[in-house]
């Protein structure tokens, strides 16, 4: 696979993240190097085995069990969001842009995912919890609702 430059958002965030792990007493492997790149291959929201994939596409070492064990570090450094839609997989999303807090809207069929700004959610969560004398230490709304092709068809293609 050829490879692509990289930008420099995607190295400045990639430095974090090597900070981020050697401070937690982690080396910086070619491996985990291989996963992190492969996020930015990735479209929209993606699992653990989808990230596998695109991994061992770019380094060929690259196992599942690393995979497994990187995801839970990318989402506690930022560079990726969680999303669970409260089925057995769990959804990822590189997390570069979170100038907003995100909803997401997803399909009861497909489980597609649609993400939209939610500002009013942040301040509602910050004003209720300071009230109460609460940290936030996570916070979502999701929706679950029918695509297009759902309501007219019944099922979706995606879901193949």
């Amino acid at each position: 696979m050829a490879k692509r430059k990289k930008s420099k958002k995607v190295e400045e965030t990639w430095d974090g993240f090597s900070t981020f792990l050697t401070s937690k007493g982690l080396r910086v492997t070619g491996q985990r190097r291989g996963i992190f790149d492969a996020l930015f291959e990735e479209d929209g929201h993606f699992t653990a085995e989808q990230l596998l994939v695109h991994a061992r596409n770019l380094d060929d070492t690259v196992s599942r069990a690393t995979v497994y064990r990187s995801l839970p570090l990318l989402v506690e450094s930022g560079v990726v969001r969680e999303v669970d839609v409260g089925h057995d997989n769990k959804f990822y999303t590189v997390n570069l842009n979170s100038e907003n807090f995100k909803a997401q809207v997803v399909c009861l069929d497909c489980d597609t995912i649609y993400e939209v700004d939610a500002p009013f959610m942040e301040w509602y969560g910050k004003t209720v919890s300071e009230k109460l004398g609460l940290d936030v230490q996570d916070q979502r709304l999701q929706v679950r609702a029918e695509c297009t092709q759902f309501q007219h068809l019944g099922s979706c293609d995606r879901n193949k």
